[in-house]
């Protein structure tokens, strides 16, 4: 049986915005055998090891996940701020909200 744990993710399409410090991308593959999905935090911890620059993890959002038929895939999206600072002037309250450390 796959390991609980085990998770890989592919992105694409991804792109600076500099006028909205941010960078944008779609998360083309979330693979995880054996589960039915996979929490938004573990993808945050997942990405901050994937994109070394990231200074705090608290600046990445995920949002628009689908998991395809009988689990095992997911897509959606996914925003890394340059900074904390950034994601509070520029992101939607309701995703500032349903991120517990910017209440």
């Amino acid at each position: 049986m796959a390991d609980r744990k085990a998770m890989m993710i592919r992105t694409m399409k991804f792109m600076t915005n500099y006028f909205l410090s941010k960078k944008q991308f779609l998360i083309d593959h979330v693979l995880h055998p054996g589960r039915l999905n996979v929490s938004k935090v573990e993808l945050d911890e997942k990405l901050a090891k994937l994109y070394y620059e990231v200074r705090d993890p608290n600046a990445i959002f995920v949002f628009k996940f689908r998991t395809h038929f009988e689990g095992g895939k997911s897509t959606g999206f996914g925003l890394i701020y340059y900074a904390v600072e950034n994601a509070k002037k520029y992101e939607p309250k309701y995703r500032l909200i349903r991120k517990p450390q910017f209440l």
